[in-house]
């Protein structure tokens, strides 16, 4: 059976657990740089991952409405914790190390990997992992490392798109056909994907209605 990877689509009573559970308290909680200084696993988490400036500290904002919790950074792989935010008394959201072309020495972006491997097959709490792919550029080889670690750890994500605002309707088609392609190499891939534009608000609310929806 081929996975053609679809967009997902959410009903009325998820849209509503979604906005809910965002028109709560959130806040950023802790930055943590190894496994012994991860909060207590006590609530169900869901974490973001993707290339550099792929767009995840906007993502993380538009979702929460909260226009500077998530700081993004021009510089790539300037972020170099793994950052916990807390969302109402009932989630975790946790913005990863952006990967590839880090602006840093070669041991500390080991250190970072590392440290990336560590929480993704050892957090027992993690439900999901959201891979933002950039609309404009679609999959790339970094992308399919992470998914290849996220199939080895047994961890389930879903690709989100980001900046589908940003390329024309042939270019963004082209982004898809090849993530998609992708994706269906993986295992451990959800069989929807995620269209989203923070600048537009796109995608924002059926994001919110499934982080809020997971068991």
């Amino acid at each position: 059976m081929t996975l053609t990877f679809p967009q997902a689509q959410i009903d009325e009573d998820a849209r509503e657990a979604g906005r809910l559970l965002f028109a709560g308290e959130t806040d950023f909680l802790k930055g943590v740089v190894a496994m012994d200084g991860m909060p207590p696993a006590d609530r169900l988490e869901v974490c973001f991952a993707g290339r550099s400036n792929v767009g995840k500290s906007t993502l993380i904002n538009a979702l929460t409405g909260r226009k500077a919790l998530a700081r993004a950074s021009n510089t790539p792989g300037r972020t170099q914790e793994i950052n916990f935010f807390t969302c109402g008394d009932s989630h975790y959201l946790v913005d990863l190390p952006g990967y590839g072309f880090a602006k840093a020495p070669v041991r500390t972006v080991e250190k970072w990997q590392r440290l990336m491997k560590s929480y993704l097959s050892g957090r027992a709490t993690l439900r999901r992992v959201f891979v933002l792919i950039d609309g404009r550029h679609g999959a790339k080889d970094v992308d399919e490392e992470i998914m290849t670690l996220l199939d080895k750890s047994a961890v389930t994500f879903q690709a989100v798109i980001t900046k589908v605002d940003k390329p024309g309707a042939a270019e963004l088609e082209e982004s898809l056909q090849r993530t998609r392609a992708m994706l269906a190499r993986h295992p451990a891939a959800f069989p929807e994907i995620v269209i989203t534009s923070s600048d537009k608000g796109m995608g924002i609310d059926t994001l919110r209605g499934i982080i809020a929806t997971l068991d």
